[in-house]
């Protein structure tokens, strides 16, 4: 669901700095060929990721959901320039595409793609996060906070897409697994004397969090 008119969609990215052309090929190639191609970020969410990782400079990047890799690439334009960006995905289909974008990008050997189950890599990860991105599966968002929000560094950023939910999470007639798993999530954090947090109406919804 886009919350905003398609016209004043058009103009907001119209005015918003454009995608590269390799996100561009992304993009494409993703609706082209890739199933639900609606899980890309695309051009507006990406260019505000890319101009938050700007603002944040992080360090070490955690990605919970790679897709197709636009995402991390948004983010990864912001990242230090010895910076390192782990992204999970459970996808081993999408692998061999997202990797030849990865390679393709200035930050090919910074990205690390890791397939497998992101429950179970997250507690073998080391490193402390200055940025974490979460766009995965909507039963675990709760979880995958819980699993990062100790490793992340005081005045670093959680962001969790998609917590509007088309809509559903404010509608009281919705009550499926995912939406019910959205609201309990949003319920969560904003109620989390650790982080502060602000709610974006930015396509399907961005959460952005600060740890205190």
């Amino acid at each position: 669901m886009e919350f905003l008119p398609e016209d004043l969609q058009k103009y907001v990215e119209d005015h918003s700095e454009p995608e590269s052309d390799l996100l561009q090929q992304i993009n494409r190639d993703t609706h082209l060929h890739v199933l639900k191609p609606r899980m890309l970020s695309g051009h507006l969410q990406g260019r505000v990721l890319s101009m938050l990782s700007h603002m944040i400079q992080p360090k070490n990047i955690l990605e919970i959901g790679t897709y197709t890799g636009y995402a991390a690439l948004c983010m990864a334009e912001g990242m230090q320039s010895d910076g390192r960006l782990i992204t999970i995905d459970n996808n081993e289909e999408l692998a061999v595409r997202t990797k030849e974008y990865f390679s393709q990008s200035k930050w090919a050997d910074q990205v690390d793609l890791r397939i497998g189950n992101a429950s179970d890599i997250i507690p073998t990860l080391k490193e402390n996060w200055d940025l974490v991105f979460i766009d995965a599966d909507k039963e675990n968002y709760s979880n995958y906070f819980d699993q990062v929000i100790d490793k992340v560094n005081t005045g670093g950023f959680i962001i969790a897409d998609n917590v509007l939910w088309s809509g559903k999470v404010f509608d009281p007639s919705k009550n499926d697994k995912d939406t019910e798993a959205i609201r309990t999530f949003n319920q969560k954090v904003h109620t989390d004397s650790r982080v502060q947090n602000v709610l974006f109406p930015i396509r399907d919804g961005l959460m952005i969090l600060r740890k205190i």
